[in-house]
């Protein structure tokens, strides 16, 4: 019988996750997730995830955290390696849900590139035009984004409705627009890895 397994999540995965689990049928790793919106204040997530962790302590045989460095610089993994508690590899969820070198590549081609996930996509209004206040302040939008030239859309599922949403989004920011369909990615790979341990 597998280990039974804790993922502390961030809440922009869990859909994903819950996928996974639903496809390869992880009956044994339960989910927690925390707020999403912590990444407008991510110096807030290593406490959190910390707090998270010794909460569950002793109620799983593993615990697995679904965050990337997310903006932390390093916080995360101090407070993971006091724990002992592993991660996903990489800087953020772009860099894992593409691939280190497909991301790089994005990267270099052009440098000034805002990104979006299927989650961002489907949650463009609520977590950028509105705490930034471009609904209320369209003339923001150059000084939060002039100084970006593309908006990539690395998608998760294939999904019409996602893809016109982004597409809206590149609109609102005034950027040119790429898709690229990316599946998930890394996240698939280290949860198939942690799920079969």
């Amino acid at each position: 019988m597998p280990e039974s397994v804790l993922v502390i999540a961030c809440g922009a995965l869990a859909r994903e996750i819950t996928a996974l689990k639903r496809r390869y049928g992880w009956n044994h790793m339960d989910m927690q997730c925390i707020d999403a919106r912590l990444h407008n204040q991510p110096a807030l997530i290593p406490e959190r995830l910390r707090q998270k962790i010794r909460e569950n302590a002793g109620r799983y045989d593993r615990i697995f955290v679904a965050y990337a460095d997310c903006g932390t610089g390093g916080a995360i993994d101090r407070i993971l390696a006091e724990e002992q508690i592993e991660r996903l590899p990489g800087a953020h969820c772009y860099q894992f849900f593409a691939g280190k070198d497909r991301f790089a590549a994005l990267s270099d081609a052009e440098p000034g590139t805002f990104y979006l996930t299927d989650f961002l996509a489907r949650n463009f209004d609520k977590l950028v035009v509105r705490p930034l206040k471009l609904d209320a302040h369209p003339e923001l939008r150059d000084a939060y984004f002039g100084n970006y030239r593309r908006l990539v859309f690395l998608s998760q599922t294939s999904d019409p409705l996602l893809l016109r949403a982004a597409e809206a989004a590149a609109w609102h920011l005034d950027l040119e627009f790429e898709h690229a369909h990316c599946g998930y990615g890394g996240l698939e790979v280290e949860l198939r890895a942690v799920a079969s341990a």
